[in-house]
């Protein structure tokens, strides 16, 4: 038996328990991982409160990103043997020291590359991939807003922008986690506690306003993200931290200047083993490059994930977090 956080019902940090759960033996096309170190993420949180539903229903071990060692193999597991270091993103499951796992939805961790690093950055590293490169594929001379900028997937994605060339505007809730942002690649910072963001991005796109606005923030963010956007913007829609987008009456987008609106899924991006590769790929180069850092900003014990979602939903953390099992 090893030990897992799981839910056995819908509700706030306090549904999360800490108990012993059979990890199982790897059948064919299966691999066994020893787990080093599990990503948190804000989706977590959606299938913790029962706003995704559950895949396979309750009791459910949360967590969707990892990286650990292999040490067990199935029938028929080609590329990876005990030992390697590998590293994932997926449905729920993460939340455990031991998990099997298809082993083609791992990839293998590159040298220059640590466990707490990879397990860290592959949800939010490949989604910050998608959202650059396949969204919206940005380029010099764009304007670009994004919001959250000194969330988990923000600070990666204003260092990766920063590398294609691309001045991005970031929107934050402090004046911290606005320095934050500056040193992770965004040109220009917007504290929307402060000022309203529609109005700043105007000032400092000379009234041509985005190209493109990334929001994940959702409910109270996107009125204003529409108001952003220039004839025929696209306003990609990848996450709802402040709650649900109500039902939109799609007019509206011909009011606002014939926009598009998209809200994409990372799973819908590395659905086939050549699309995770590539994606996956793609991040560590950035990575080992250096043009991106994984900065380790908190770390809890596996035990202590329910502290974790608090800090998390209560906006105490910043860039990257992972749970040590």
């Amino acid at each position: 038996m090893v030990k897992a956080i799981r839910i056995h019902e819908h509700g706030g940090p306090e549904v999360l328990r800490y108990e012993d759960v059979d990890p199982g033996k790897p059948g064919k096309g299966e691999v066994l991982v020893r787990h080093t170190a599990i990503g948190l993420n804000f989706i977590d949180t959606y299938f913790r409160t029962g706003l995704y539903p559950s895949p396979s229903g309750l009791p459910l071990t949360l967590g969707g990103e990892a990286a650990g060692e292999v040490i067990g193999l199935g029938e028929g597991v080609d590329g990876l043997k005990v030992g390697d270091r590998v590293a994932y993103t997926g449905g729920p499951g993460a939340y455990v020291e031991q998990r099997v796992m298809p082993a083609d939805r791992l990839v293998k961790i590159p040298d220059g590359v640590s466990d707490e690093e990879a397990a860290g950055m592959m949800l939010k590293g490949m989604t910050a991939e998608y959202l650059l490169r396949r969204t919206y594929a940005v380029k010099p001379g764009d304007n670009v807003l994004y919001h959250a900028a000194a969330g988990g997937v923000g600070l990666i994605f204003g260092q990766w922008a920063k590398h294609l060339g691309v001045d991005v505007i970031g929107t934050v809730g402090s004046a911290e986690k606005g320095e934050l942002a500056k040193a992770h690649g965004y040109a220009h910072i917007v504290n929307y506690r402060e000022t309203d963001f529609v109005k700043a991005v105007s000032e400092i796109t000379g009234g041509r306003k985005c190209d493109v606005v990334y929001d994940s923030v959702g409910k109270d963010t996107f009125e204003g993200s529409l108001d952003c956007l220039r004839q025929r913007g696209l306003l990609v829609s990848f996450g709802q931290s402040s709650g649900a987008v109500p039902p939109v009456n799609i007019g509206i987008l011909s009011q606002k200047g014939s926009l598009y609106l998209t809200r994409p899924t990372l799973f819908n991006y590395i659905a086939t083993r050549a699309e995770l590769e590539a994606s996956a790929a793609a991040l560590f180069e950035v990575v080992r490059s250096g043009a991106v850092k994984i900065r380790i900003n908190q770390r809890y014990p596996l035990s202590e994930a329910a502290q974790a979602h608090r800090d998390l939903e209560g906006r105490k953390t910043t860039g990257t977090t992972v749970l040590i099992p």
